[in-house]
């Protein structure tokens, strides 16, 4: 059976992989049947042909985890469509701190509301009495 998976290069702890077809019972440096393209996982860089590798698996080759996850967020020229976290984990302080924000942005939010709904019935009560007098003066 054929494998789409990753030939381990680089140095130690600095790694580097090669995408490549191999037949799934030689072992990870053996010789490919073909190279797809490298990957770089510290610094996110990726050469993948796109192509070539869904023809691989239309014929019957098996993309392991990783690699299906490399060609799922491939760009269309190969390069690797990476979205960094921009949530950051916060310590319990600045947990709470955040949610009493909220709460107070919600509570000020709530009496603005409330103080624009009584404004609102305020003139509309005013306003029948401001017409009743130009009524009696149209009738003399």
């Amino acid at each position: 059976m054929l494998k789409i998976r990753l030939k381990r290069l680089g140095a130690k702890k600095s790694p580097a992989y090669r995408v490549i077809v191999i037949n799934s019972t030689t072992k990870r440096e053996g010789k490919p049947i073909e190279e797809l393209g490298h990957y770089n996982p510290k610094t996110k860089v990726m050469q993948l042909n796109k192509e070539k590798a869904q023809e691989w698996i239309s014929k019957g080759a098996q993309p392991t985890k990783v690699v299906s996850f490399l060609i799922a967020n491939c760009n269309e020229d190969g390069t690797l469509n990476y979205k960094k976290k921009e949530e950051q984990k916060l310590s319990k302080k600045a947990q709470a701190k955040a949610e009493a924000e909220k709460e107070a942005k919600a509570k000020a939010a709530e009496e603005a509301k409330a103080a624009e709904e009584a404004a609102a019935a305020a003139p509309a009560e005013e306003a029948p009495a401001e017409e009743a007098p130009a009524e009696e003066e149209k009738a003399e």
